[in-house]
């Protein structure tokens, strides 16, 4: 999905991809419930690339019904919104988080606040989503 980011909403959106580390993905449970949980993610200018261990909820949950949404943090006062809308798919062939230099390189203090390395992160975190968004709102 592209977006202008010649606009003042557009370079918003660019720049809070860029610099953000923390993301809400939402999927829907079998019960038909949302579920908005905290991810680690990248984005490539397409989409959004995640990682989830194999049991992991976000994995059942986008098995079953591949759509998602993904919203970054508003400023705390109605504003700064931004969503993106789309569907999900679970990577055949992905490149493990430890082989993503720009994976490290974001998340690299992330590893140590958790407690981990990017190997064992890697170990833990085997499944890669890959979430390609259809719309973009906010404000």
């Amino acid at each position: 999905m592209e977006f202008d980011a010649s606009t003042e909403f557009g370079a918003r959106v660019a720049r809070r991809l860029a610099e953000e580390r923390i993301a809400w993905l939402t999927t829907v449970s079998s019960n038909g419930t949302p579920q908005p949980r905290p991810i680690w993610f990248l984005w490539n200018g397409n989409s959004f690339l995640l990682f989830s261990r194999p049991s992991g909820y976000k994995v059942k949950h986008l098995s079953s019904n591949p759509k998602a949404s993904i919203n970054l943090n508003g400023d705390g006062e109605g504003g700064d919104i931004i969503v993106f809308v789309g569907e999900a798919f679970i990577e055949e062939q992905p490149i493990p988080p430890a082989d993503l230099e720009a994976y490290i390189e974001k998340y690299r203090e992330g590893f140590k606040r958790i407690g981990t390395t990017p190997e064992r992160f890697t170990e833990d975190y085997q499944t890669a989503i890959r979430i390609v968004p259809t719309q973009l709102r906010g404000h």
